[in-house]
């Protein structure tokens, strides 16, 4: 198969700095609602870039849960391996990649463990197995098979068969504080148009990028 063949123009759609909000939160609120009205396939869903101690990369996609002008909040078991390397390297960056709008987002910046409260709230939103499901896996941990799991899913189930499920202690939330924020919008011949906010002590310069 010539991969080379695989070309799509681009559409003409634009991007102009007079059209971009002075915040980055709200410029992504503002694509995010258009992805979601344009009905977008999961437009939360995000690729995660971490580095182990090594530093090699690692990515993997997670549901951004919500966001406002602090950052972005995606949750996740503590002991899993992104956990492991955001505990050794808070520094990451965040991808949404908007294919059908000829978008895509990227954030790059701090990743913090949110308050127990604050992940007790949304815990408590989820539905009831995926209350169950967070207690189920130890994540990244190698396992014998799948009966393995469903075993422990059984079990779980039993242990937590009446009244509330409790917050498990090595389940949260991490919120990623943006120091630079990507917009980036395709274009024809590959002119792409790129802006990139960067976090300053005044709030946030914005400069267009060569594609």
């Amino acid at each position: 198969m010539d991969l080379a063949e695989f070309r799509k123009e681009y559409s003409d759609r634009g991007l102009h700095r007079e059209e971009l909000q002075p915040d980055p939160v709200a410029q992504f609120s503002e694509w995010f609602i258009q992805a979601t009205e344009l009905s977008v396939h999961e437009p939360n869903a995000m690729t995660l870039a971490t580095v182990d101690e090594s530093g090699m990369p690692f990515q993997r996609t997670v549901l951004l849960k919500y966001f406002d002008k602090d950052g972005f909040v995606f949750f996740t078991n503590y002991a899993s391996r992104k956990a492991a390397q955001i505990a050794a390297n808070p520094r990451v960056s965040l991808l949404f990649p908007w294919i059908t709008l000829e978008r895509q987002v990227i954030v790059q910046g701090r990743a913090e463990r949110i308050s127990t409260a604050e992940s007790l709230r949304y815990f408590a939103s989820r539905p009831r197995e995926s209350q169950i499901g967070a207690w189920v896996s130890n994540q990244s941990e190698v396992i014998t098979s799948r009966k393995f799991l469903m075993q422990k899913l059984n079990e779980i189930r039993e242990k937590f068969q009446h009244g509330e499920i409790p917050l498990p202690s090595f389940w949260g939330g991490y919120r990623v504080t943006p120091e630079k924020i990507e917009f980036w919008q395709g274009g024809p011949a590959r002119l792409h148009d790129r802006f990139l906010y960067q976090k300053s002590r005044d709030g946030w310069d914005i400069n267009r990028l060569s594609p």
